[in-house]
């Protein structure tokens, strides 16, 4: 379990497509985010965004190389129309190992069952049910920030977090002012800046602390 301890431990570390709408209920979106640390390239996002009338599915696949090496071959998240978490999966590996990750998710209650080099844990934890699922170190998820709020959000407001399979947190997401397609989020000593546009798209991320940004391809 080493391993699954190493992706626990990015914790401290981190605290384009073109958009289609068939109609008013549909929405599809798919693209590319590059990684940055220190202006260094050090991985890639790809997503696919898709929205009906029963839900939201975010699909990701992808690789970072620093802080540690990691192997996105699934990302899957599944939300309802109100970006409420009902489902996630992830699959790939952690510093050369394999891992796969199901969560089930109800009325605020998770029900996570993690495969690591063989051993399969399972365990339940109670989170705030409009909670965003933000694993680290991944980022399309923030898109479910931006989609919710795009350039609209008027003040602050208390969100909360699951860093999906380890740890709920509570954040502060605000406005920047005079810029409102700009969001702040802020989670203990960590802010996040995310870059939205009137439709929700995430133009980018900038996490100053860690000199870490990315980028809409």
């Amino acid at each position: 379990m080493r391993h699954l301890l190493l992706m626990f431990a990015l914790t401290g570390f981190f605290i384009g497509g073109t958009p289609v709408q068939p109609t008013a209920q549909e929405e599809y979106e798919k693209g590319t985010f590059s990684i940055y640390i220190m202006d260094e390239k050090v991985g890639y996002e790809e997503f696919v965004w898709r929205r009906d009338a029963t839900g939201i599915v975010l699909s990701v696949k992808g690789r970072i190389t620093k802080p540690i090496q990691m192997n996105i071959e699934e990302l899957r998240i599944h939300m309802s129309a109100s970006f409420i978490p009902t489902a996630f999966h992830f699959k790939g590996s952690v510093g050369g190992v394999h891992q796969d990750i199901e969560s089930e998710l109800q009325d605020g209650e998770v029900r996570n069952t993690i495969r690591v080099a063989g051993q399969e844990q399972t365990g339940r934890v109670q989170i705030r049910r409009d909670a965003f699922l933000l694993p680290i170190p991944i980022f399309s998820p923030y898109m479910a920030i931006t989609k919710k709020y795009t350039c609209s959000l008027e003040e602050a407001q208390e969100l909360s977090a699951y860093l999906i399979p380890q740890v709920e947190t509570a954040f502060t997401l605000r406005p920047k002012e005079n810029e409102p397609c700009t969001l702040i989020m802020e989670m203990g000593a960590t802010q996040i800046e995310l870059y939205t546009d009137e439709t929700g798209q995430l133009i980018g991320l900038s996490v100053p602390l860690q000199h870490l940004r990315i980028v809409r391809d």
